[in-house]
């Protein structure tokens, strides 16, 4: 897959026939799949080179000043899963103020027609053009029925329709099992291994602290049962999130990750780590003695075993 990055306007030329699968895409979900393959098979059908458009950063960060948008997955990954499903080209325009200025007109001229997409496959409630006063609907007016297109409709879950918000719905409520479901694979976070307070290698639990990349989507704090690849291993332990209440009496401003790896020695500081999250196993909670937190460890380190086994 060749990813190409467009700032507006582009000077891109001469594309093969494209079909095109546009959304933004955050977490890849089940959803998402369904639009992207979808592209894919219509391509192969047509004999053409199947694409992905998506957008960064997400446009509410743009429109809305939204500077705590939070994403499920990110860039990275994204394109990596996108990869994954057999694309051909991935567009990733930066989404800007003078972009979303662009009339739906001027979206369909400038990054269809320009583009040399021929086919369209996006979501029921897809839109395009300042305001997003273009949708599926209007496109045939917009591309002067030079392009055709195929509408996914809802992809549904339990009678519920499979969304990024359901997801993140999920997350606040660590329900990892759901989330698992959802997406067809375990939700992950990636991040640098760096040094923590190293209070539990004083407890008899090391643990690798994690600094999470930038705009990272957390489960809800406490604590979980884990796997994950770091230095090229991989590795099953139990993971706190939260604000270790047992030892700090004000609140830090952001929640700390630490994974204690079990049967694991390495010296992995510096190190790129992704972790999949398996299970909840419990809330934080405030302890009244550090002898009480390292039997709820202990207790934790056997449930997460008994869950991963």
């Amino acid at each position: 897959m060749e990813t190409i990055y467009i700032s507006h306007p582009h000077q891109l030329t001469g594309m093969p026939s494209i079909v095109l699968a546009l959304g933004f895409f955050d977490g890849v979900h089940k959803g998402h799949q369904k639009v992207i393959v979808t592209a894919k098979e219509e391509a192969n059908k047509r004999g053409c080179k199947a694409g992905v458009m998506t957008f960064f950063p997400h446009p509410k960060e743009v429109l809305r000043k939204g500077n705590g948008i939070k994403y499920l997955t990110p860039l990275k990954r994204k394109e990596e899963l996108i990869e994954s499903l057999g694309i051909d080209y991935l567009f990733v325009i930066t989404f800007n103020k003078p972009f979303s200025e662009l009339t739906p007109q001027q979206f369909v001229d400038r990054y269809l027609i320009d583009l040399n997409v021929e086919h369209v496959v996006a979501g029921f409630d897809y839109t395009y053009g300042r305001l997003g006063k273009g949708t599926m609907e209007t496109l045939p007016f917009h591309s002067r029925n030079k392009i055709s297109s195929t509408t996914i409709p809802p992809v549904e879950d339990k009678g519920e329709k499979i969304s990024s918000t359901r997801i993140r719905e999920a997350l606040e409520n660590g329900s990892m099992g759901e989330i698992c479901h959802l997406l067809g694979r375990r939700y992950e976070t990636s991040g640098i291994v760096v040094q923590g307070e190293q209070r539990g290698r004083t407890i008899g639990f090391p643990t690798a602290n994690i600094k999470p990349l930038k705009q990272s989507h957390l489960p809800a704090v406490g604590v979980y049962a884990v796997e994950g690849e770091v230095d090229g291993e991989h590795f099953k332990g139990v993971c706190n999130i939260g604000y270790k209440p047992t030892f700090h009496d004000q609140k830090p401003s952001e929640p700390s990750i630490e994974v204690h790896i079990f049967d694991f020695n390495s010296n992995v500081y510096g190190k790129e780590i992704t972790i999949y999250w398996v299970s909840h196993i419990r809330g934080e909670k405030k302890f009244e003695s550090v002898d009480q937190l390292i039997t709820q460890i202990n207790s934790d380190a056997e449930v997460a075993k008994v869950i991963l086994n």
